[in-house]
């Protein structure tokens, strides 16, 4: 199971290509400054090992302990060059003939994955679902399926108000070729005057229409549940009886759309696209695997129905925003001479409600435009779980072979003269829990089981397999989605994200060992930089407790200003920083954005990174089990004009503010209290001057943290038993400093 069918018959190689690469521009420029700082880092470890203090001088251990950061932060910095080393663009040549007739286009599945109807809106599904069906690709080539892990029959309710609307949607998405394809974008964007004179009757027509099945969806949600005289409508409902739960229920599979019917029509006549509802089997006794099982439950039903050639997996809140972008995509794996390497095509993550200098660093231009890029130069572009177009057949474990080459025609799924009914029934039984009993669905087929990142691993395993990947980013963003609107939430999906990753890294996935002679060394090294999110705070951390512990101690951790030992610590850190500068201006962002990603990143490190760095220890010691938590995609609105303003959101009780506030107020304490030992009994600050300058850059970072604690009154303030903890917490940590042997 898994319909592979990439083409039987080989045609000759089209000699026009249809996509290019380019190098980025500066590369040799980055090498020189690159070793320049190699050369400042390995300065510095030199001094930590010819200085280390004697056993019976002050501050010894804080020193050690100086020497494993510091050689930490050296190899982890080592690890994110081989990403700018490298950095190569691609293009594809959309125009170009090959492309024109639609009969060589392959069939294109689109899965769109929801979990929860409280977290994830049935009406922010059906704006995905509808984006998705409205895509400029031919209609009998294009089905569209939504996984419902949470088997809810709201959700169903809603897709079928979604398959009604649809049939005025799609027609007037092409015909006045809308974008974005999501209606709820498209109708709250502005708008050109050009395109407003255009269509403003059809427009408002269209909008009152889509308000009228967004009130009817609401209606039912807040209800709770369908009313009998609308389950009456879709025999689908007949599905759900009082036995049917979230996690236990059989497998639903209804086609709401079919695609080989003449009669599924639109509007305007045109054959609509195959709309495909299902909830995979869920039993108490029997493993889901989160997302990845049913990413795995799709890939069998797809193959069933449609048995689409290129699969695009969506989250179901990233909606198209670019009409053409399958076209695009196709480009890469159509292409003569190099399409048949590439097993997938990966988007950024572009998000619909970033705000001027992104508060919480959830759009990085640095990550989407350089980082992203530099692994993709490798062919080894990171699988990120959403936005990614694959080669069914390298999904389902084929493993690379040359004999692909030139043979870039697509085997359809030959017509079937099966009923709906029995292509539903026949579909169920590959979304049933035991399916996958005694199969390689998990391991060798499909996406990886095991894993809270899935999407990274299942790639690294399909490049291992001989496959290559290509990382595009338009410059019109293909998907949009939703960026956490609030610091708790941004906070836990990191957790969730470097646990994930941390956990290959120590599994027999550890691109060191696996993809050993299979993957470039680059590659091996780029993928380490974001499996190694987790560990990489442990010398953050370390830095962000002894630098103010040392200082209020009075313990000199770095050479003085007037030493030349000095140069190295002061080039690397100003280098590193100008480099960081400039690189985020180019490439977009502004200077408040990059200082606001400092700070974000300092929180990560000190907080998300290191939970998710306890949680991975205690699952390898067996202690506790992998979990998934789903990132709410609504909030309040109170909240949501606090993130428009660009006011950091601390309403919550999580340990994480905790940590936050306490290490922002030690840092706090100790600049205060090397300042009045200055002033008030003329302290000598040579020799802390450069610890002085460290805790003062904390404290500035902090800014915003200090101002939830003490000046805001607002919902979105620490809470005071936060922050009365943390100023406990920070006194007692610093009294105790104080009182302890320094010498330890």
């Amino acid at each position: 199971m898994g319909g592979t069918q990439q083409v039987g018959v080989k045609e000759k190689a089209n000699s026009s290509p249809l996509f290019a690469t380019k190098e980025a521009k500066g590369k040799l420029a980055f090498r020189v400054i690159s070793s320049s700082i190699f050369v400042g880092i390995c300065l510095i470890w030199a001094y930590r090992l010819a200085n280390i203090p004697r056993a019976d001088e002050r501050g010894r251990w804080l020193w050690i302990g100086m020497l494993f950061a510091e050689l930490g932060f050296g190899f982890y910095w080592i690890l994110t060059q081989a990403i700018r080393w490298n950095i190569i663009r691609y293009h594809p040549l959309k125009h170009n003939p090959s492309q024109s007739s639609d009969e060589k286009l392959p069939g294109v599945d689109i899965f769109i994955c929801t979990a929860d109807p409280v977290v994830e809106p049935p009406t922010l599904v059906v704006n995905t679902v509808l984006s998705a069906m409205s895509l400029n690709y031919p209609t009998e080539k294009l089905s569209v399926y939504l996984s419902d892990d949470g088997g809810s029959q709201l959700t169903f309710y809603a897709i079928v108000e979604a398959a009604r609307f649809a049939k005025l949607w799609i027609p007037f998405c092409k015909k006045f070729n809308v974008e974005p394809r999501s209606p709820e974008a498209y109708f709250t964007r502005s708008f050109d005057v050009s395109q407003e004179i255009a269509n403003p009757q059809q427009r408002l027509f269209i909008k009152e229409q889509y308000e009228e099945m967004v009130k009817r969806i609401e209606s039912v949600i807040n209800k709770g549940s369908v009313p009998e005289e609308l389950k009456s409508q879709h025999r689908g409902f007949s599905e759900w009886n009082r036995n049917v739960t979230k996690q236990n229920h059989q497998p639903i599979v209804q086609i709401l759309v079919d695609g080989r019917d003449t009669d599924a029509v639109d509007s305007d006549g045109c054959r609509l696209p195959t709309l495909v509802y299902t909830a995979r089997e869920k039993r108490p006794d029997c493993p889901h695997h989160f997302k990845a099982g049913a990413v795995n439950a799709l890939i069998r039903v797809s193959s069933e129905i449609s048995n689409g050639a290129i699969i695009l997996g969506l989250d179901c809140d990233m909606y198209a925003n670019n009409a053409d972008s399958i076209k695009e995509a196709l480009c890469f794996f159509m292409d003569g001479e190099r399409g048949h390497q590439i097993a997938y095509v990966q988007h950024p993550q572009q998000f619909n409600n970033i705000t001027k200098n992104d508060l919480y660093g959830n759009s990085s231009p640095v990550l989407s435009k350089v980082e992203l890029h530099g692994m993709g130069g490798y062919g080894a572009a990171l699988y990120c779980g959403t936005g990614c177009f694959h080669r069914r057949m390298s999904l389902c474990g084929s493993k690379y072979s040359e004999e692909y080459k030139g043979s870039w025609n697509w085997e359809m799924k030959k017509e079937d003269k099966r009923t709906v009914h029995e292509l539903e029934e026949a579909s169920k039984v590959l979304a049933s829990c035991g399916y996958e009993k005694g199969t390689q669905w998990g391991k060798e087929m499909g996406l990886v089981y095991g894993c809270p990142v899935e999407d990274v691993v299942t790639g690294l395993t399909i490049q291992c397999r001989g496959w290559k990947s290509v990382y595009y980013n338009p410059e019109n963003t293909a998907f949009q989605g939703v960026a956490p609107p609030t610091l708790d939430i941004a906070l836990v999906q990191f957790t969730r994200w470097s646990d994930g990753m941390f956990q290959i890294f120590l599994s027999k996935y550890c691109p060191f060992i696996y993809g050993h002679n299979k993957i470039k060394l680059g590659a091996q090294m780029g993928y380490c930089v974001y499996l190694l999110w987790a560990p990489s705070s442990l010398p953050h951390l370390y830095y962000a407790i002894a630098i103010p512990f040392s200082l209020f101690q009075g313990i000199p951790l770095f050479p003085q200003v007037s030493s030349i030992w000095f140069i190295p610590f002061a080039y690397v850190f100003i280098s590193k920083n100008l480099f960081s500068i400039a690189e985020a201006l180019i490439h977009g962002s502004t200077f408040k954005a990059w200082w606001n990603l400092q700070r974000i990143w300092v929180l990560r490190r000190t907080t998300s990174y290191f939970f998710a760095f306890i949680d991975c220890i205690v699952r390898q010691l067996g202690l506790s089990q992998t979990m998934f938590t789903i990132t709410a995609k609504v909030v309040t609105d109170d909240v949501s004009k606090r993130y428009h303003r660009e006011i950091m959101d601390f309403g919550s009780t999580s340990i994480m503010f905790t940590v936050i506030s306490t290490l922002a107020m030690v840092n706090l304490l100790s600049l205060v209290g090397i300042v009045l030992k200055t002033f008030l009994w003329g302290s000598d600050m040579g020799k802390l001057l450069p610890q002085a300058v460290l805790c003062g850059l904390m404290v500035s970072l902090n800014a915003p943290v200090y101002e939830a604690m003490f000046l805001r009154e607002d919902k979105g303030r620490i809470p005071a038993s936060v922050m009365f903890k943390s100023i406990a917490l920070a006194s007692l940590a610093l009294f105790c400093a104080f009182k302890v042997d320094p010498s330890i």
